[in-house]
């Protein structure tokens, strides 16, 4: 191996705290299901300033890959993209279509035709981030108009909402027939947890059988040092619907202005599911029947 390799492997991940490996080791295939891509450079934000990331595109990635050992993942526009996707779709491209899905932003006046090319280009779902109304890309009567355009594509709706919101929605999420993902835990407030009413909600969701949630940002919302206080949210989870769970990375962690370890991240899982069965199945298998991947 020349020197120009070696400094490659033993670059630093940016946007990552640490430069230890997880204990965890990844099995084949791994998904990220949650992480995000930025490159002003050559796709100009349309919203400066809203949490722009920098070192943030694929390249960049591919080093945070390697380091936890992934080697599918799931982009999801960010907000500062607003709807424009071509960021998105691009790192798709770079990454291949073997290994990678998108999630989009759009508003109702999409065409039919756009819908098409974004589905050529690997978008498997839309995602509606409401958590802070005042940032907002997107606005709550959107979602389900939206969500009758996608479901005929075999889309899902990605629902990043806080907690609050989620129940104040529940006769929403009841009237919706497209599969739905939420983010983060469906971002229950701590030290609450599963004791908050939005688990309830999402607990009678995941009985439909087209429901998900995304184990991803476990910093959002804890209280506790190595975030152990998402633990028992993550089991009871689990314990509910063990085939409709994702993990995500939520790289580069664009709320965070001191980055978490993405080792430390990743070994959570073993906590939450000790189970080896369970975690190729949040890892390998669930990610193959959201996203489309091959088995």
């Amino acid at each position: 191996m020349d020197l120009q390799a070696r400094q490659q492997d033993d670059a630093p991940v940016p946007n990552s705290a640490g430069s230890d490996m997880p204990k965890l080791k990844a099995p084949a295939h791994a998904c990220d299901c949650h992480m995000h891509v930025y490159d002003a450079g050559r796709f100009a934000p349309l919203r400066p300033g809203s949490r722009m990331q920098h070192h943030a595109g694929v390249t960049e990635y591919r080093l945070l890959q390697k380091r936890i050992g992934t080697s599918r993942t799931v982009i999801v526009t960010p907000a500062v993209y607003a709807t424009d996707n071509r960021v998105t779709l691009d790192a798709v491209s770079q990454l291949g279509a073997n290994n990678a899905r998108g999630v989009a932003v759009v508003h109702p006046t999409v065409s039919d035709d756009e819908l098409e090319l974004l589905a050529n280009g690997g978008i498997r779902g839309i995602r509606f981030t409401q958590f802070d109304p005042a940032t907002a890309v997107t606005t709550p009567d959107m979602i389900e108009p939206l969500s009758r355009r996608v479901r005929a594509l075999g889309w899902h709706v990605q629902i990043h909402m806080r907690g609050d919101q989620i129940v104040d929605a529940a006769e929403l999420w009841r009237r919706l027939d497209c599969a739905m993902v939420f983010d983060h835990f469906g971002r229950l407030p701590q030290p609450a947890g599963a004791g908050h009413a939005a688990f309830a909600v999402i607990r009678r969701l995941l009985e439909n059988g087209r429901t998900w949630v995304k184990l991803s940002g476990a910093y959002l919302d804890s209280k506790t040092p190595g975030y152990r206080d998402t633990t028992a949210a993550a089991r009871a989870y689990i314990a509910l619907a063990p085939e409709r769970m994702l993990w995500g990375s939520d790289w580069p962690h664009p709320t965070e202005t001191n980055k978490p370890n993405d080792a430390v991240l990743f070994d959570l899982l073993a906590e939450w599911a000790p189970d080896a069965a369970t975690r190729q199945r949040i890892l390998v298998e669930n990610p193959q029947n959201l996203y489309g991947f091959a088995a």
